[in-house]
């Protein structure tokens, strides 16, 4: 049997300063020219009502040209006149119709019928196209800009915050967290391995306004025995994910955040969001979301 040769593309990865693992063109518009599809779903909306505009103008044109082929072949336009035919493929294409301008050929029939099928096609991919960019599920959770290390429940935790920034829940909400580092295996070769962190509450049925989330690093927990510098050695990345029901549109969505060792602060804990009042009732202040405190 016979294997075709095939391009294979080179992925590059490199390590930023900030000690995360990216990869070049990762999630870039720009890096699916070769899935269309895709490439109008990620592309800016800009790019997108460019795109649009060019393919309307691009076929009109063509449409145009074929049009000139077929010489006097349009009823009242100027025989030869680019713009006449031009602007008699739009009216066609949009099935506007004005009726000052018609085909009076056999030649210009054909081609108007072939324009006309391509326009009932084309107005089906646009509204496809954009009903699928509305329709996109969307998270707006923030993650705490840090993680930190401290003693709960007389265990090392590691803990992070998330917040819900819409005004509404996500339904049955999952968290995961996993631990990526480099580690050698007994062969010696190098592998990138991932493990699981068991968390005190990985899921919650309403996640509406605040999240903290932890892990105590016990005997069983992959970070147990670790520190700062070693974390660094072996370029650790806390990776999470959150997944759970939008109830505004009855979704599923999902969101992600990474944590690198520069971003976990050992011995602090994050300070308490929730206050009194003089009235005895409780608000959060979002304020110092973002903000640890040292253990004394």
């Amino acid at each position: 049997m016979r294997l075709r040769n095939r391009r294979h593309r080179r992925i590059k990865i490199h390590i930023s300063e900030s000690g995360r693992f990216e990869i070049v063109g990762m999630n870039a518009w720009y890096s699916y020219w070769r899935d269309p599809y895709h490439l109008v779903l990620t592309v800016p909306w800009s790019g997108f009502f460019a795109i649009v505009i060019g393919a309307y103008l691009g076929i009109n044109i063509i449409f145009a040209w074929i049009y000139l082929l077929g010489g006097d072949c349009i009823a009242n336009a100027t025989p030869g006149s680019f713009s006449d035919y031009f602007f008699f493929s739009i009216q066609t294409f949009a099935t506007i119709g004005y009726g000052a301008m018609y085909p009076k050929t056999v030649y210009a029939q054909s081609i108007m019928t072939i324009e006309s099928l391509v326009s009932i096609l084309a107005i089906a991919l646009l509204t496809g196209f954009t009903f699928a960019r509305f329709s996109r599920p969307t998270a707006r959770v923030a993650f705490s800009q840090i993680a930190t290390i401290a003693p709960h429940e007389g265990v090392p935790t590691l803990s992070f915050r998330a917040a819900n920034q819409r005004r509404n829940q996500i339904l049955e909400a999952q968290m995961r967290v996993y631990l990526l580092r480099d580690e050698i295996t007994s062969e010696g070769n190098y592998i990138r391995r991932i493990h699981d962190l068991a968390l005190v509450r990985s899921q919650t049925p309403g996640f509406a306004l605040t999240w903290l989330v932890m892990h105590p690093i016990d005997e069983n927990s992959p970070l147990y025995g670790m520190t700062p510098e070693s974390m660094s050695e072996t370029n650790c990345l806390i990776q999470v994910m959150l997944s759970g029901i939008d109830e505004t549109v009855s979704q599923v969505l999902h969101d992600r955040h990474t944590y690198v060792p520069q971003e976990i602060l050992w011995n602090y804990r994050f300070v308490d969001l929730v206050h009194k009042t003089s009235e005895g009732h409780r608000f959060i202040d979002y304020k110092h979301f973002h903000d640890a405190e040292p253990l004394p």
